[in-house]
């Protein structure tokens, strides 16, 4: 059994298929004074994430707020349960805020899963294209790159001289049921590249570094989803030909 990984200073890898359930995508903790965690999984594995929290001698009670990248299940299943243990607040944009809050099968991919996400309130709906979030020891930058979903946010921490990127879902699915936007999603990309970032943590395929890494990955995706592919990718999601504990 793999266990949580220290991407780069305080920032940890504390859920992933391989660390918790195979649904589940990858699930980061900043240290931030306050802890912060950029997505909670699929639900099932709550308990063993905040195991995996322990074991580096941190608090989950200290667990501040939680972060939704995007309102999909993989990514948002555990933010029930996270809240009620914790007290955590919820952040997400507001665009896809609305389908956590009412609990949209569709729009949250539960229905891919055979799950059901119970309508769950959003504290903070993040509006802004750049937006902000201070903490007690520092600062996460949320953009708003829309394009896998209406309200799909990057963030970015600089730390220690490196710029980490969570950039969760770069790699699609892109379906009409999710809301996807290819043409956004490759302004998005384009926004990301700007960045420079030294470190990627994606959603479901862990860290990649060091900037050329983060480059040469993003850039594939983008020659995968091409302007003449777009109808066919699109396709292929709808009619389930992508993996499902992959979006």
């Amino acid at each position: 059994m793999m266990r949580p990984q220290e991407v780069h200073g305080g920032v940890y890898i504390v859920g992933s298929p391989e660390l918790t359930a195979p649904e589940d995508c990858c699930v980061y903790l900043i240290d931030l004074g306050d802890l912060v965690m950029i997505d909670a999984g699929a639900g099932r594995s709550i308990s063993a994430i905040l195991e995996n929290v322990a074991s580096l001698e941190l608090s989950h009670k200290n667990i501040a707020a939680v972060v939704a990248t995007h309102c999909h299940i993989d990514h948002i299943g555990g933010i029930p349960q996270l809240r009620e243990r914790t007290g955590s607040q919820v952040i997400a944009h507001e665009l896809d805020a609305a389908a956590m809050e009412a609990g949209d099968p569709v729009r949250t991919a539960a229905d891919w899963y055979h799950l059901r996400y119970p309508p769950t309130a959003v504290d903070y709906k993040l509006s802004e294209v750049r937006e902000v979030l201070k903490f007690e020891k520092g600062e996460l930058l949320c953009l708003h790159t829309p394009g896998h979903t209406p309200g799909s946010i990057s963030i970015i921490l600089d730390r220690d001289g490196k710029r980490v990127l969570f950039g969760q879902d770069i790699h699609g699915p892109f379906a009409d049921s999710f809301g996807s936007d290819l043409p956004a999603w490759r302004k998005s990309m384009e926004v990301l590249l700007g960045l420079h970032a030294d470190i990627l943590c994606e959603g479901h395929f862990g860290a990649f570094r060091p900037e050329t890494e983060v480059e040469r990955y993003i850039q594939n995706y983008l020659k995968v989803y091409g302007e003449d592919k777009r109808d066919k990718s699109q396709k292929k999601a709808k009619a389930g030909g992508t993996t499902k504990n992959k979006k």
